[in-house]
């Protein structure tokens, strides 16, 4: 977690910038710019051995009185792996947090210590900066303060097939109008890191898993709203543009989390997971100037 919080960061999913992570019990927009941070994990140093190690940055930040907050969470499927999201209103503002932890000494310190005994948990790492592409999300705003997991697309478009891509969503756009207005997804197009130039994320955030179980049933209602034709046509737009796809869920973990207290008292049940285990961390003998 260190180099997304240090000057060192590399530029890399989620819903807040330095102020809208900070979700009151309200609808708020998803961020202009978001960094997903993702730390692959060896075999058996997920969990408790993970949580122990990102409690460290957790602490320094919450010693240092950080401004910048961010969300993690683990993988449900797929390798092994946690992601943390950094909102933010534009890159200015990523220079701007990369500073202010560059010339905090006691913070930076602190990282740094965090970060080697994390890396002993560590297989790779790796960050991508997203921009949020509002016309081909769908209802993105959301209490993502009540929210608990995500599932999260990732396609990668053919070079010089971005239309087909556009006429794609706007399809389905149409189709989760007429059939499934409630729905929600926000989508973001990878600027910076892996697969930068082609490729994008889109986002669903859900309160329960059960979710994914209802929408078995709904996957009827979208084809009848594409028609026939719709079918034809959307299978055709995915096969002309669509490189590789792959879908994961992951869900919210609050002890590696360092959110606002706003965001806390949203649901104090659920995120004072988070806040109990730093506060334990903060009154030992290792806390941040000390």
């Amino acid at each position: 977690m260190k180099r997304v919080l240090s000057c060192s960061v590399v530029v890399c999913l989620m819903f807040s910038a330095a102020e809208l992570l900070l979700a009151q019990e309200q609808v708020v927009p998803p961020p202009k710019v978001l960094m997903i941070y993702r730390e692959f994990l060896k075999p058996g140093k997920a969990g408790t051995a993970h949580e122990k190690a990102e409690a460290a940055f957790v602490n320094a930040v919450i010693s240092a009185k950080s401004s910048q907050h961010y969300l993690a969470m683990d993988s449900l499927t797929g390798q092994p792996r946690s992601l943390f999201f950094f909102g933010y209103d534009s890159f200015e503002a990523i220079e701007k947090d990369n500073m202010a932890t560059q010339k905090n000494a006691v913070l930076s310190s602190a990282l740094d210590r965090a970060s080697a005994a994390d890396g002993d948990l560590l297989v790779s790492q790796e960050g991508t900066a997203f921009v949020y592409n509002e016309e081909q999300s769908f209802h993105a705003p959301v209490e993502i303060a009540k929210m608990r997991y995500m599932e999260i697309y990732r396609f990668s478009v053919k070079p010089g097939h971005d239309k087909e891509w556009e006429a794609l969503v706007n399809l389905y756009h149409n189709a989760y109008d007429k059939a499934l207005p409630d729905s929600h997804w926000a989508v973001y197009d990878a600027w910076f890191g892996r697969n930068s130039g082609g490729s994008h994320v889109l986002l669903v955030p859900m309160k329960s898993l059960s979710e994914i179980d209802k929408s078995f049933g709904e996957d009827k209602k979208v084809e009848a709203a594409l028609g026939e034709d719709g079918q034809k046509k959307a299978a055709e737009l995915q096969a002309a543009c669509v490189q590789e796809s792959e879908v994961n869920v992951f869900a919210f973990n609050p002890r590696e989390s360092y959110l606002d207290e706003a965001w806390v008292q949203a649901d104090p049940t659920f995120w004072k997971a988070k806040t109990n285990f730093a506060a334990k961390k903060t009154e030992t003998k290792t806390a941040v100037g000390q």
